[in-house]
């Protein structure tokens, strides 16, 4: 009865342990993402957002399945951008492969929000 009273205490000190870890753990992850969000109030979907530093090469987010007619969505930066530009060009391709032409936005404003419309 001894060996199993230390070997309960020894479960729940384990594993009051692992949870202290995690919380740890979240509280010392950056909360500095650069993220923005994306409005789409078009009738057509969004299946891809472009974006580019220089306006001539373009990379993309990963955004799933789209963003659909009238929904949104809040997207972020990689972490491999946190050293690069605040202006970047950005475009979107719908679904019907139409592309918006080319803006420029500040990405290192807070609360960012990009509409289409």
């Amino acid at each position: 009865m001894k060996f199993q009273n230390y070997y309960r205490k020894a479960v729940v000190l384990a594993f009051a342990f692992v949870l202290m870890s995690f919380t740890a753990g979240y509280a010392m992850a950056p909360k500095n993402d650069y993220s923005f969000k994306v409005t789409n109030k078009t009738k057509t979907a969004i299946k891809k957002i472009l974006v580019s530093e220089d306006g001539k090469k373009y990379g993309y987010f990963d955004i799933g399945n789209g963003i659909g007619a009238g929904k949104s969505a809040t997207l972020v930066w990689d972490k491999s951008t946190d050293n690069g530009y605040c202006e970047w060009y950005f475009k979107a391709v719908f679904s019907d492969g139409a592309e918006s032409e080319a803006v420029t936005f500040d990405f290192c404003e807070e609360e960012l929000e990009l509409v289409f419309d």
